[in-house]
Protein backbone atom coordinates (compact mmCIF):
# COMPACT_ATOMS: atom_id res chain seq x y z
CA UNK A 1 0.00 0.00 0.00
CA UNK A 2 2.73 2.45 -0.79
CA UNK A 3 2.49 5.57 -3.27
CA UNK A 4 3.92 6.09 -6.23
CA UNK A 5 6.61 8.59 -7.19
CA UNK A 6 5.49 11.51 -9.11
CA UNK A 7 7.45 11.50 -12.57
CA UNK A 8 10.25 13.75 -12.84
CA UNK A 9 9.02 16.01 -15.48
CA UNK A 10 12.22 16.90 -17.80
CA UNK A 11 12.62 20.05 -19.42
CA UNK A 12 12.45 20.61 -23.36
CA UNK A 13 15.15 23.43 -23.39
CA UNK A 14 18.48 21.69 -22.71
CA UNK A 15 21.77 22.43 -24.11
CA UNK A 16 23.26 20.58 -26.78
CA UNK A 17 25.73 20.21 -29.63
CA UNK A 18 24.07 20.86 -32.37
CA UNK A 19 25.49 23.66 -34.83
CA UNK A 20 24.48 26.84 -34.22
CA UNK A 21 25.72 28.41 -37.56
CA UNK A 22 24.28 25.89 -38.95
CA UNK A 23 20.64 26.54 -37.12
CA UNK A 24 21.09 30.42 -38.17
CA UNK A 25 21.59 29.35 -42.10
CA UNK A 26 18.32 27.21 -41.96
CA UNK A 27 16.52 30.74 -40.91
CA UNK A 28 14.23 31.29 -44.08
CA UNK A 29 13.61 34.62 -43.76
CA UNK A 30 16.72 36.59 -45.22
CA UNK A 31 16.33 39.40 -42.75
CA UNK A 32 16.16 37.91 -39.87
CA UNK A 33 18.87 35.31 -40.45
CA UNK A 34 21.15 38.22 -41.37
CA UNK A 35 20.33 39.94 -37.72
CA UNK A 36 20.73 36.28 -35.71
CA UNK A 37 23.93 36.58 -37.02
CA UNK A 38 24.42 40.53 -36.04
CA UNK A 39 22.75 39.52 -32.18
CA UNK A 40 24.77 36.33 -32.31
CA UNK A 41 28.36 38.27 -32.43
CA UNK A 42 26.91 40.99 -30.65
CA UNK A 43 26.53 38.86 -27.34
CA UNK A 44 29.52 36.96 -28.10
CA UNK A 45 31.47 40.24 -27.92
CA UNK A 46 29.34 40.74 -24.53
CA UNK A 47 29.57 37.91 -22.93
CA UNK A 48 33.14 36.55 -24.29
CA UNK A 49 31.77 33.38 -24.49
CA UNK A 50 31.17 30.60 -27.19
CA UNK A 51 27.11 29.88 -27.96
CA UNK A 52 25.70 26.55 -27.57
CA UNK A 53 22.22 25.24 -29.06
CA UNK A 54 19.42 25.07 -25.93
CA UNK A 55 16.75 22.84 -27.41
CA UNK A 56 16.12 23.14 -31.22
CA UNK A 57 15.81 26.65 -31.21
CA UNK A 58 17.30 29.26 -28.61
CA UNK A 59 21.28 30.24 -29.35
CA UNK A 60 22.65 30.36 -25.91
CA UNK A 61 25.39 32.10 -23.63
CA UNK A 62 26.16 31.17 -20.35
CA UNK A 63 24.64 27.96 -18.34
CA UNK A 64 22.46 28.74 -15.08
CA UNK A 65 21.09 26.74 -12.48
CA UNK A 66 17.46 28.01 -11.10
CA UNK A 67 14.89 26.45 -8.58
CA UNK A 68 11.28 26.93 -8.50
CA UNK A 69 9.67 27.38 -5.21
CA UNK A 70 7.28 24.27 -6.15
CA UNK A 71 10.68 22.26 -6.56
CA UNK A 72 10.92 22.46 -9.99
CA UNK A 73 14.63 23.05 -11.54
CA UNK A 74 17.17 23.01 -14.25
CA UNK A 75 19.45 25.23 -15.79
CA UNK A 76 19.03 27.81 -18.23
CA UNK A 77 21.12 30.26 -20.73
CA UNK A 78 22.24 33.11 -18.59
CA UNK A 79 21.55 34.94 -22.11
CA UNK A 80 20.20 34.19 -25.43
CA UNK A 81 18.09 34.88 -28.75
CA UNK A 82 15.68 32.66 -31.04
CA UNK A 83 14.41 33.79 -34.73
CA UNK A 84 11.21 33.36 -34.16
CA UNK A 85 8.95 33.42 -37.01
CA UNK A 86 7.18 35.88 -35.39
CA UNK A 87 9.88 38.05 -33.99
CA UNK A 88 13.45 38.01 -32.70
CA UNK A 89 12.94 37.01 -29.40
CA UNK A 90 16.09 37.77 -26.77
CA UNK A 91 15.60 35.84 -23.36
CA UNK A 92 16.59 36.74 -20.40
CA UNK A 93 16.82 40.55 -19.96
CA UNK A 94 16.03 41.84 -16.85
CA UNK A 95 13.19 44.15 -18.56
CA UNK A 96 11.65 45.07 -14.78
CA UNK A 97 14.76 46.89 -14.37
CA UNK A 98 15.45 48.52 -17.56
CA UNK A 99 12.74 50.76 -18.14
CA UNK A 100 15.12 53.83 -18.65
CA UNK A 101 16.61 51.85 -21.61
CA UNK A 102 13.60 50.39 -23.17
CA UNK A 103 12.21 54.11 -23.42
CA UNK A 104 15.14 54.79 -25.88
CA UNK A 105 15.42 51.19 -27.69
CA UNK A 106 12.80 52.12 -30.43
CA UNK A 107 10.23 49.32 -31.56
CA UNK A 108 9.63 46.25 -29.76
CA UNK A 109 7.12 44.27 -27.52
CA UNK A 110 7.91 42.38 -24.19
CA UNK A 111 6.16 39.50 -22.61
CA UNK A 112 6.89 36.61 -19.76
CA UNK A 113 10.22 38.42 -19.95
CA UNK A 114 11.21 38.22 -23.48
CA UNK A 115 12.25 41.12 -25.39
CA UNK A 116 10.38 40.65 -29.20
CA UNK A 117 11.86 42.59 -32.33
CA UNK A 118 10.69 42.53 -35.87
CA UNK A 119 14.25 43.73 -37.06
CA UNK A 120 17.15 45.03 -35.65
CA UNK A 121 17.45 48.32 -37.87
CA UNK A 122 14.23 49.42 -35.81
CA UNK A 123 16.35 49.63 -32.29
CA UNK A 124 18.95 51.60 -31.53
CA UNK A 125 21.59 49.13 -31.26
CA UNK A 126 23.93 50.78 -28.40
CA UNK A 127 20.60 50.27 -25.88
CA UNK A 128 20.43 47.04 -26.67
CA UNK A 129 23.84 46.66 -26.56
CA UNK A 130 23.83 47.98 -22.56
CA UNK A 131 20.40 45.53 -22.20
CA UNK A 132 22.42 42.82 -23.26
CA UNK A 133 25.53 43.57 -20.53
CA UNK A 134 23.74 44.39 -17.81
CA UNK A 135 21.22 41.37 -17.91
CA UNK A 136 24.47 38.97 -18.70
CA UNK A 137 26.42 40.75 -15.38
CA UNK A 138 23.07 39.90 -13.28
CA UNK A 139 22.46 36.92 -14.71
CA UNK A 140 26.15 35.18 -14.54
CA UNK A 141 27.42 33.40 -11.72
CA UNK A 142 30.63 35.46 -12.46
Amino acid sequence: MGFEMATKKENKTVINDQSVDNFLNSVEDEGKRADSFEILELMKQVTSLEPKMWGTSIVGFGNKHYKYESGREGDMPVIGFSPRKQNLTIYSLRLGEQEALLSKLGKYTTGKGCLYIKRLKDVDMATLKTMIEDAFKHGSDH
